[in-house]
């Protein structure tokens, strides 16, 4: 944002002001990535199939005990040793491989 008003006012202030009002923004420009760096290091990455531990699916073939289900728009293998009938909900408990471990609700 400042990196753009900085061209800007080179290009529409007269000099010398343009080359202050410049590197002002030039300024205001690095140490606004310095922020954005600082806030965003300590945030780590969440991602890959153990992120779905904890939330809920809809069953689409029955787990008895193994079957499929439906979680964030995607088709999972899931085993459910209690066993789930289609339209149930479930929550991931686990993971085996690329096999959830579910339960019913």
């Amino acid at each position: 944002m400042f990196f753009l008003l900085g061209i800007v006012l080179l290009i529409f202030v007269p000099y010398p002001w343009n080359v202050v009002s410049a590197t002002a923004c030039l300024i205001l420009f690095c140490g606004e990535l310095w922020f954005w760096n600082r806030t965003m290091r300590g945030r780590h990455k969440v991602v890959g199939a153990q992120t779905l531990v904890g939330r809920e699916a809809q069953v689409l073939a029955p787990c008895r005990p193994t079957g499929q289900v439906r979680i964030g728009g995607e088709i999972w293998e899931a085993r459910c040793e209690a066993g789930a009938d289609t339209g149930e909900t479930v929550r991931v408990v686990g993971l085996r491989g690329l096999t959830l471990l579910v339960e019913p609700v």
